[in-house]
């Protein structure tokens, strides 16, 4: 009997390894997260330092992705229950806990030097109170109530105003504009998940859509209302000189079409119609900073 190329199978199971870890990171979410910071840093800045700005999106990059192991270690026995999540590095046991754990280490740990080497102690303080929010406070209280959407809208707007506060070492108004902007839009996109996920969410007793908990009218009511307050908010950086009119217009037409999609889950209370409100989400936020940002320039 001929034995296969021993390289052959290390090389598989290191790539398989690599990849493991790469999933414990959420890559997606976390490039998100960096990408909200380097938002907020290139809106503060009079001149962009470009290498400050890199280490800016790797330190926070590091911070997401710990912040997302954690999320992990602590859900993975209820991961296993859920269809969208059973196949994770954890509930697989393709990375152990102990394993996730000394990951979870070496990344915070990098992502705050690192942020401490090239931001200043006030933003490098708020991303760790982010990471232990989103970790330690808003994973467990996803089975107690919509208290969890609450808590967790809080590390999921801090980014913007992180990349500001490494700029200028300040949390200005101007900050918790981008910041309050961000904080509102967190509730139509939790609940929208929260919708289209439900059946899933049931599976490991996540409670997060508002209210009575069910997908009925009043939660419909309340996506749009989250939705409607984006409009007004969309034009605050213009009015306060951030930004120019042109976002202005930009964000206001972005607000009124994610607004206009609320109606169809108010008529219909159909999976479809949250589909459309939760993909709506994902581009209104990053369209409309883009936006802010080709206005500056």
């Amino acid at each position: 009997m001929i034995a296969g190329p021993i390289h052959t199978s290390s090389g598989f199971s290191f790539a398989a390894k690599a990849k493991a870890y790469f999933e414990l990171l959420k890559f997606r979410l976390s490039f998100l997260v960096s990408f909200s910071c380097a938002f907020g840093y290139v809106l503060a800045s009079a001149e962009v330092n470009w290498f400050a700005l890199a280490m800016l999106f790797i330190g926070g990059f590091l911070i997401s992705g710990a912040s997302a192991v954690i999320n992990q270690i602590l859900e993975k026995d209820l991961d296993k229950l859920m269809s969208r999540t059973m196949g994770r590095p954890l509930p697989t046991g393709r990375i152990s806990v102990q394993e996730a754990i000394a990951f979870c280490v070496v990344c915070a740990t990098a992502g705050v030097l690192i942020l401490l080497a090239y931001t200043n102690v006030l933003t490098t303080t708020l991303s760790v109170v982010s990471m232990i929010l989103y970790g330690f406070v808003y994973t467990p209280l996803k089975r107690v109530g919509p208290i969890a959407v609450f808590i967790g809208a809080f590390p999921g707007a801090l980014p913007p105003l992180l990349g500001w506060t490494a700029a200028t070492g300040v949390i200005s108004h101007e900050a918790l504009i981008i910041f309050g902007i961000q904080f509102i839009w967190q509730f139509p996109h939790f609940w929208a998940i929260a919708w289209v996920a439900d059946d899933d969410y049931k599976k490991a007793g996540f409670k997060l859509l508002p209210s009575s908990g069910q997908k009925d009218l009043n939660t419909a009511i309340q996506i749009m209302i989250y939705t409607l307050c984006l409009i007004p908010l969309g034009l605050l950086p213009a009015t306060f000189g951030i930004t120019g009119i042109n976002s202005a217009i930009i964000a206001t037409v972005c607000g009124v079409i994610f607004f206009a999609m609320t109606f169809s889950l108010m008529k219909s209370g159909d999976r479809k119609s949250a589909l459309k409100i939760m993909f709506g989400s994902f581009l209104y936020l990053p369209i409309v900073q883009i936006a802010y940002l080709l206005d500056k320039v």
